[in-house]
């Protein structure tokens, strides 16, 4: 019979042989996937024995990762901002790098509990709807996304954590069919050059959606079709925050000036990258 610690053993090693980073803690991760523990029960029952069926489970896992697919698409799941976000192929997977967003909105709303209406404008998971929905409690927020699948893992989430009656997902194309206005849009529009997809880590080109990535020829053609929208769909003294791409800041402050939006601020990540553009009504 094999047990829990030599099935890490043999699953750490198919990872190091593909030279998938942190090979002990991924194998562990998977381990705990597929046996359904916490790693608290890990540590507790190392000499635990693994059936000929878990064991074929966490081999499989552990394969699947050493050709690239990420842990957060093995186990289905992805923490953002402290919460679980269910993810499917229709819809990107939550980064780090998207809190700034969040940050800046919080930041920029004297009251958290006043009444906001938000709009989040390719939805995706409804990661960035929902965590906002969460820091701000009498808020509602509406999510749009051109894939039904993406809608219908946003809806799931939401009812997840308990946030159903506060959000709406609907599925169609940035402002199509929205006629009212909002205190706050966000958005993580695809914003990568369609030339360099095909250099990005495997993780990403091969498990994120296409859609969620092509930002066209010069990575910016989503933005010519959100930022005409933006300011007819804002309300007085409402805010607009979107995630860029490093580099691409100035000729995002450009296309928001032709649209009228002169005070338009860059916000910087952690890292000191150009992350979001801010602007207020």
């Amino acid at each position: 019979m094999t047990t829990v610690s030599e099935i890490i053993e043999q699953a750490k090693y198919l990872l190091q042989e593909s030279e998938i980073e942190k090979p002990s803690l991924t194998a562990k991760l998977l381990v705990c996937h597929a046996l359904g523990l916490d790693r608290l029960d890990l540590l507790a029952n190392p000499l635990r024995t693994v059936t000929e069926e878990e064991k074929q489970k966490i081999l499989e896992l552990a394969s699947e990762r050493s050709k690239g697919k990420p842990l957060s698409r093995i186990k289905g799941h992805r923490e953002f901002w402290g919460l679980e976000f269910k993810i499917n192929e229709a819809t990107l997977d939550p980064r780090p790098d998207t809190e700034t967003l969040i940050e800046t909105v919080l930041t920029e709303i004297e009251n958290k509990n006043d009444e906001k209406k938000i709009l989040d404008l390719g939805t995706g998971s409804g990661c960035i709807l929902l965590t906002l929905l969460h820091e701000l409690p009498n808020s509602k927020g509406l999510g749009i996304d051109k894939s039904e699948k993406a809608v219908s893992q946003a809806q799931e989430n939401a009812k997840l954590l308990g946030l159903e009656n506060r959000a709406e997902f609907i599925t169609g194309n940035w402002f199509d069919n929205i006629d009212e206005t909002f205190d706050i849009i966000v958005s993580n529009p695809p914003y990568i050059k369609s030339e360099e997809i095909k250099i990005l880590q495997k993780e990403v080109k091969e498990y994120d959606p296409i859609l969620a990535l092509d930002g066209g020829e010069d990575g910016l053609c989503m933005y010519r079709e959100i930022i005409p929208n933006i300011k007819p769909h804002l309300s007085l003294n409402g805010i607009a925050v979107l995630e860029i791409g490093n580099g691409q800041a100035e000729e995002i402050k450009e296309l928001l000036k032709e649209n009228g939006i002169e005070n338009a601020r860059i916000i910087k990540d952690l890292s000191g990258l150009d992350r979001c553009v801010l602007m207020r009504n």
